[in-house]
This record gives structure tokens, sequence and C-alpha cells, in this order.
């Protein structure tokens, strides 16, 4: 296993409790009224998105469904832009016209936030090939759901990916649920990582409740992926503790289930429990991250509920006709 560094330790630690204190806030705003349509929160995944991206160099892009949150943060965007935009404010990362299901950050190589299931799939497959045509080693880190493992278009794009032998790291998010249907009452062969295969596209099943493991498994991939062999797929093995969105009680499952993950699985909980074993810091520096998150997510949220909304005017830019 390629193991992270004293600093990635404590970095990842940072990004992974910043995601789920923002997630957490905007549940808070949520329930406020200030955040309005659909809200999709990405708390208990944390440890997927920052093992990526701490594996990923800055000329890498990144294209998500619409649990985009915490990809958007990771990707280097500063939350506030990103909380503003899901209270609808002009200085949103999207002009506040996206809102939660459409971030957008092209600075940092963000191409969304996508709310149509699987629609980023064949996007993400044509980012890469625009990088293989400019003769570029970047890649696309393409992320998508166990739920929208049944779309056709994965599977078209799939075929494009490895016939040309694009520069695509395809990341399933298996939550183990899309929206209240489980895996295993919507797929007839569970091994997602193998959905590849039958195009030549290899696989592989990671713990993504494991920073360490996600971290190794996409260090390998990328290093596969630049070699010029083609896509890859990785099933990341996680778990959202709360419903598929903020209308979802989520009566599909116990409550002793989703107990189980927050006290055996949690991967922040597991981070910090390496962290202090292995003496990479201590309570007290830890203390202070805890704490430096919190007023970075404070801040934020005064941002977002005090910024103008877009002008009328608005309504008429960015759009075909």
């Amino acid at each position: 296993m390629i193991k992270l560094t004293k600093a990635q330790y404590i970095e990842a630690y940072r990004q992974m409790l910043l995601i789920r204190r923002f997630e957490e806030r905007c549940g808070q705003l949520y329930g406020a009224g200030q955040i309005a349509g659909f809200c999709h929160l990405y708390i208990g995944q944390e440890a997927v998105i920052s093992g990526i991206s701490l594996a990923k160099k800055p000329q890498d892009h990144t294209i998500t469904s619409y649990r985009d949150h915490g990809h958007i943060i990771a990707a280097g965007i500063d939350p506030k832009f990103v909380l503003a935009e899901l209270t609808g404010r002009a200085s949103g990362c999207s002009k506040g016209k996206g809102g939660s299901m459409h971030m957008f950050d092209p600075e940092h190589n963000f191409h969304g936030g996508h709310g149509i299931v699987a629609a980023q799939v064949p996007i993400g497959t044509g980012i890469a090939f625009a990088e293989k045509y400019k003769g570029t080693d970047a890649l696309c880190f393409t992320f998508f759901g166990d739920g929208a493992a049944h779309q056709g278009q994965v599977y078209e794009a799939f075929n494009m990916a490895k016939l040309w032998n694009l520069p695509v790291i395809y990341v399933l998010e298996n939550n183990e649920y899309a929206m209240g249907t489980s895996v295993a009452r919507a797929a007839g062969m569970t091994d997602l990582w193998r959905r590849g295969e039958s195009f030549g596209i290899p696989g592989k099943q990671v713990d993504g409740m494991d920073i360490e493991a996600v971290y190794s498994a996409v260090m390998e991939a990328t290093a596969y992926v630049r070699a010029g062999n083609g896509p890859i797929l990785l099933e990341m093995k996680t778990y959202r503790y709360r419903g598929h969105s903020m209308s979802d009680p989520a009566k599909y499952r116990s409550k002793e289930e989703v107990e189980e993950y927050k006290e055996k699985r949690d991967p922040i909980e597991r981070l910090r429990k390496i962290i202090l074993e292995n003496k990479y810091a201590g309570e007290d520096a830890l203390k202070a991250i805890d704490k430096e998150v919190k007023d970075i997510v404070v801040e934020a949220a005064e941002f977002a509920v005090s910024e103008p909304e877009p002008d009328l005017s608005e309504l008429y830019t960015n759009v075909y006709v």
C-alpha cells in the first residue's frame, strides 16, 4: 500500500472535517429555508474525494453528479462561494443560478455538478478525449453513483474510452443506495467494479471509508492511466449517513445499520485515530484544526446569507436562446 506523508494525513483530516462541517451547516440552512430546491449531502463519504484530491495533479479534471459540494470544495474553491451558490446569491460559483446540483469552477478544472443521472459520464469521457487530443498528461476523474451504474450511456462511454485508450478514471461511489433502492435489489451482479471488464477496462474495489486505501488505489490508478493504458474503474465502497436528498427520511434502512457505520467505520474518526496513534499530531493540534474549520464554515454561512441575489437581468444571460 502507498502511504500518505505526515503532512498529507493532517491535510486530509482538515479537508474531510471541513466537508463534514460544511454539509452539516447546509442541512441547518436548508431546514431554515435559506437553501431551496434539491440538496444532496455528502456526509459519510468524505474519504473518497479527499483521498483522490491528494493523489491528483493540478492539471487533472473532475466531473461529478449532483452530490457535489464536497467535490468542488476539494477542488480548491473557497467554501463561501459554494455556500453562496446554495443560497442563490450572485457571488456564488455559478452566479446563484445553479444551486446545489449545478456547481461549476473552471479555474480549478471542476466541470460540475450534473442533475441528470449519469450524464456526466460521457462528458467526463469527452474531457479525457480533449486532453489526449492535445497531447497533455492530464486525466479526468469522472464520478458516478451505484444508481447511475445501470444507465446505458455509461457503457457507451466505456466503449469509446477503451477504444481510444482515453485518460479517464471512472470513480463509482457505491454508497449502497440509489435513492431508496439498495444495490442488491437493483443489480444482478453486485461487484460493480467489474462493470468495465467486457470493454477491456480493469476495475478494483476499494474501501471508500478508509483514506489510506483510497489514496493508495488512486495513486496506482493514475500511474496506470498516465502510462497510456487507457481507462480504469474504481468502485469506492462508501456510505451516506443522511437520506438521498434533504426530502428523504431514509426509512428504507434501519437505524442500527446507520449507527454501525457511524460508530465503527466513520472515515474521519478512523483518520483521527491514525494521526493520534502515530503521533503525527496531538489532541491540541487537532482541536485547533477543529476550531479553524468551524470558523471557516461560520464565515461562509454569514457570507452566504448576506450577499445580494442576482439582478433580474441575469435571467437573460447564459442561455442558448
